[in-house]
């Protein structure tokens, strides 16, 4: 996925509660099924891509993200739950959200694979200081960036250079992103009462939501300010 981020340390595990197996099988699931389709995107970006030395290498990071689906597709037959039970009740949503943000060009891909995954990957990582550390080992490990971040940052700002109103396009559409991503990990967290109770339990109350949510903005700003895009 994207680029690693600051994500505050797990706490001490003599604090953590044992979470219930249905929602580490709900966050592996999730995960899958964002890495698999992070592949398929990758890929097709790849297709849109202006040259052979761009094409190359997404499709480099699209043969990454799916070995990391396989590794995830891996723990949770180890687990002994069916890949595919597991992945099917979050299709719906994170399809929602790819469809809702089709980028309609080259850059736009770009910056949606950056952004949004970035988002995505954010949240995820909170959510992994709340499980057993063989778990949290293999999503942080799965969630690290697979050369995606630099290529996209190099390109932005290039585009920018070449051409100074894309800039304020590309600023919008990562703005839209932002909501869009949001909306997506609050309807994942209450569609499925494990994850949410997972969330919620490990973080103790509702104003740790409201930090957590802010540490995933300013993440978000951080990346605007790299790819060039901040206001």
């Amino acid at each position: 996925m994207t680029e690693q981020s600051a994500a505050a340390p797990p706490p001490a595990a003599a604090e953590l509660p044992t979470p219930p197996p249905e929602a580490v099988v709900d966050l592996l699931g999730v995960l899958a099924y964002g890495e698999l389709t992070a592949f398929e995107r990758l890929a097709a970006d790849a297709g849109l891509a202006p040259t052979l030395s761009d094409k190359a290498a997404l499709g480099g990071m699209a043969v990454a993200e799916f070995g990391q689906f396989l590794r995830l597709r891996e723990r949770l037959r180890g687990l002994g739950v069916d890949p595919e039970s597991a992945m099917q009740p979050f299709v719906s949503a994170v399809d929602a959200f790819h469809d809702s943000t089709a980028p309609s060009n080259w850059l736009e891909g770009l910056v949606k694979a950056y952004v949004g995954d970035g988002i995505a990957t954010d949240f995820y990582r909170e959510v992994a200081a709340f499980v057993d550390p063989d778990t949290r080992a293999l999503v942080l490990d799965v969630l690290e960036d697979t050369g995606h971040a630099s290529f996209a940052v190099a390109k932005v700002q290039a585009a920018i250079a070449a051409d100074p109103p894309v800039q304020g396009r590309l600023a919008l559409w990562a703005r839209r992103l932002m909501g869009e991503a949001l909306s997506q990990a609050y309807r994942v967290a209450g569609e499925h009462a494990a994850l949410a109770m997972l969330i919620v339990g490990g973080i103790g109350d509702l104003t740790e939501v409201g930090r957590l949510m802010a540490r995933l903005t300013d993440a978000h700003s951080r990346r605007l300010a790299l790819l060039g895009l901040s206001a």
